[in-house]
């Protein structure tokens, strides 16, 4: 299995309309105390696992599953159902070492990495480091809606009533919320050597790829129904390039809407094109939809595909 060794810089841009990509604990879609909506890492990250796990037949270690019995697995609990071994029942000597060999064969772990904190710790720096999405939408406009339950408060002593109960539902009117993210394959290069593992291959990449490109809009959940993936924008380095890249959040910019909404390249082209940059770059891909999806300004070099 080919290995992948470049580093890679991009971005994962997600549309939201009418809808809650990332609601806080109150079903309100997140906010910044300056009001911009924000969504975080984990939103992007649940819904990849999602998709590899359900599109993709991939097995996913950091995912909640239940037990016979209904109830989460703990993490000793996760380890058994995944790899059939009680880890709290192994040598402790080898414990450590064959429990990260046995993380490594899962792609979560290999590109998003993890905390082990159960019958042993091991921390794991992934592979694939996401920050947070900030909505580069100028407007930030949420609404709320009641909405009815079929269904009686059972805090309400009179059992003739005849009313049901009732709540809000929260969205954000438009969003597009973009997600910097890099790669680099050094960061699980010592722990794959140490238990003979391939660490990240060429075919991992393929499907981190897929997943930065379909899994939210595979995850169509009532509050999530109108979160897109709209672009995918990736600088893949030469492989021994020591460049490094800034955050490309603040430099998208989404202008103007509806059918006449562009999504702006121009300062990252800006960025890209300068010799010290433009010299390291191996290849730029762009994927989104086109038709529907109104990119501007790209990169020269870029070449652009159907997300």
């Amino acid at each position: 299995m080919s290995k992948f060794n470049n580093r890679v810089f991009g971005c994962a841009i997600i549309k939201a309309i009418n809808s809650n990509y990332n609601a806080d604990f109150s079903h309100q879609p997140r906010t910044l105390p300056s009001g911009i909506v924000y969504a975080t890492d984990k939103a992007l990250k649940y819904s990849i696992r999602n998709y590899w796990k359900n599109a993709l037949n991939e097995k996913v270690f950091y995912s909640k599953s239940l037990t016979d019995e209904m109830s989460p697995r703990t993490l000793d609990q996760t380890y058994e159902y995944h790899f059939e071994e009680d880890p709290a029942k192994m040598d402790k000597k080898t414990r450590r070492a064959a429990i990260l060999k046995n993380l490594l064969t899962r792609l979560d772990v290999r590109l998003f990495g993890g905390t082990y904190a159960g019958a042993t710790n091991i921390s794991l720096h992934g592979t694939c480091q996401i920050t947070h999405g900030i909505n580069r939408f100028p407007r930030n406009e949420i609404y709320s809606e009641q909405i009815m339950s079929p269904f009686r408060n059972p805090s309400d002593k009179n059992v003739d009533s005849t009313m049901t109960t009732l709540g809000t539902q929260s969205k954000l009117s438009e969003g597009h919320y973009v997600h910097h993210f890099s790669v680099n394959p050094k960061n699980i290069a010592d722990d794959a050597k140490r238990v003979e593992s391939d660490g990240l291959t060429q075919d991992d990449i393929e499907k981190l790829k897929e997943g930065l490109r379909k899994g939210v809009t595979y995850y169509d959940s009532a509050a999530k129904s109108g979160s897109e993936n709209e672009v995918l924008f990736w600088v893949q380095l030469k492989e021994d390039s020591k460049a490094v890249l800034p955050s490309f959040v603040e430099l998208i910019q989404i202008n103007g809407t509806g059918l006449d909404r562009e999504i702006d390249f121009s300062a990252i082209s800006t960025l890209l094109v300068k010799e010290h940059i433009a010299s390291e770059i191996e290849k730029i891909e762009v994927y989104y939809q086109k038709g529907i999806t109104k990119v501007v300004n790209l990169p020269a070099n870029s070449q652009e595909l159907d997300i």
